[in-house]
């Protein structure tokens, strides 16, 4: 496995994401195996190790469909993307007009930079849909967000422009069945909350359950079994280091920005880095 050295500006995440890595990169690069094929990441979000890590061949997906689209936007129509979000406003009822249209009559541009600049501004930049799939998040009242960051989306564009990249809108299953032996497979799922109120697990409206979790774990199993080298994080709870009890199962330190309770953000939390190597 090699590594891209060419990219003039490094790119990094360029939407704030629930369960985000960018605080964790470092301890998640001293773990990635030493070589591999290609580099999986079926719970991509903001792609804070793919970014750091910048394998020469990837596959990358998430169920979330706006995601998705951004991730295709940016790599294929990046220009038009960054005129597009210089046009909008820091306005609550500027916010809330945006927010009511219906994302699937707008073009993919139109609908990328709807979903980054409702990202940029919306409270605390968290993702969160209703029963419906209809994002319902409120005006975050920043003073001056960067709702459209030049620099760093043509850095994104460029760095996926330069690798052999599939970025796929799926299942997590579908995207893990596609990995061989010698594949590096990287998962990032909804962590399984620490109790009924401390975690924030519901990023789309089917929300990830205990026998989610389970299932997740068999697919682990079945991913070691195939020969692919397996990271998975989650929280630090009895339920899943039993699940994953005949693993490495490492404690490692996380501060997290995204909580509902603003006394909570940036404090650090134990969570827990589990391979199979």
């Amino acid at each position: 496995m090699s590594q891209l050295t060419f990219l003039p500006t490094k790119p990094k995440p360029f939407v704030k994401w629930a369960g985000g890595k960018r605080q964790l990169v470092d301890i998640l690069l001293s773990n990635v195996p030493p070589s591999f094929n290609r580099y999986f990441e079926p719970f991509v979000g903001g792609g804070a190790l793919l970014f750091e890590l910048q394998p020469q061949k990837a596959v990358i997906s998430d169920i979330n469909e706006e995601l998705i689209n951004a991730y295709k936007v940016i790599k294929d129509n990046v220009e038009e993307l960054i005129n597009s979000l210089k046009k909008h406003k820091n306005t609550k009822e500027y916010y809330y007009a945006i927010r009511a249209i219906n994302p699937k009559t707008l073009t993919p541009v139109e609908r990328a930079s709807r979903f980054i600049y409702l990202n940029k501004t919306c409270f605390n930049g968290l993702y969160r849909e209703n029963s419906k799939g209809q994002f319902n998040v409120p005006f975050g009242r920043y003073k001056n967000p960067k709702i459209c960051d030049e620099e760093n989306l043509r850095a994104v564009s460029e760095f996926l422009n330069k690798i052999e990249i599939t970025i796929l809108n799926c299942d997590y299953k579908i995207t893990c069945e596609m990995a061989k032996s010698g594949d590096f497979v990287y998962l990032d799922p909804p962590y399984y909350p620490i109790s009924k109120t401390a975690s924030f697990t519901k990023y789309n409206k089917n929300g990830f359950s205990e026998e989610d979790q389970i299932e997740l774990s068999e697919i682990f199993k079945e991913l070691d079994r195939k020969g692919c080298y397996v990271m998975l994080s989650n929280s630090n709870t009895e339920f899943i280091k039993k699940l994953y009890a005949n693993y490495r199962i490492q404690e490692i330190k996380a501060n997290r920005f995204i909580n509902c309770k603003a006394n909570r953000r940036g404090k650090s939390n134990i969570e827990v880095l589990i391979t199979n190597f």
